[in-house]
């Protein structure tokens, strides 16, 4: 069944309301649709397995809710929204139950799903040696050679010497950010990440204009 207008508002609404990989929201997901999800959240009919000091922080992040203009700026970006039950869906994220993503936030023209099915995540330390840098681009470069997606964060040392060998290998690459899609993070791989939008896909489970946190800093892999 394609997925409806309303669910798809409510699932990006969701990625305000709650971080990801929320249990607890996960839970009321798996046993009802995530309109009346949001439903309860704004008028606090929904404490199941939250405590008061949680919904009270739910209620707060969807008093200013605009689920639609979220929706408008990917596009705006050349990007979409991706829910579960989109042909385009990564059917291996059902496989984390409760903590499935909302919604995949999806920067860049490629087809998610497919390259989801031959992907492999190549990741590592920021400050790594020049010897790792090294191989790790040697790796993502031949990774990519021989028709597999990179997938990496995006960050410095490994991850961006992953992402840099596919590309130079005109390679097939995904960066996950912990932030928006529109958001470059770190500052210092705006280009790369822009590079990344533009020859890859750039996927987060946060809306546009979210910035990084610590505890943001989650591994999305297929």
């Amino acid at each position: 069944m394609a997925v409806t207008e309303e669910e798809r508002l409510a699932r990006a609404a969701l990625t305000r309301i709650a971080d990801p990989g929320d249990e607890t929201v996960g839970e009321w997901l798996r046993d009802r649709g995530p309109e009346e999800v949001v439903l309860a959240i704004r008028t606090g009919a929904e404490h199941s397995g939250a405590s008061e000091r949680r919904m009270a922080g739910y209620r707060i992040r969807a008093g200013a809710l605009d689920p639609a203009a979220d929706l408008a700026a990917v596009r705006a970006l050349g990007g979409r929204f991706v829910c579960p039950g989109d042909t385009d869906w990564p059917a291996q994220l059902n496989d984390l139950g409760v903590r499935r993503p909302y919604g995949l936030w999806v920067r860049g023209r490629p087809k998610l799903r497919m390259w989801a099915l031959r992907s492999v995540a190549v990741v590592g330390a920021r400050a790594c040696t020049d010897y790792g840098a090294h191989m790790a681009a040697r790796l993502g470069a031949g990774l990519a050679e021989a028709g597999w997606v990179v997938v990496s964060g995006a960050a410095y040392g490994v991850d961006g010497a992953a992402h840099r060998g596919a590309l130079s290998a005109a390679g097939a690459t995904i960066a996950v950010l912990a932030c928006g899609v529109d958001v470059p993070y770190p500052r210092g791989h705006d280009e790369l990440i822009a590079r990344i939008a533009e020859q890859g896909l750039v996927i987060g489970e946060l809306p546009p204009g979210s910035h990084p946190t610590r505890s943001r800093f989650v591994n999305c892999t297929f």
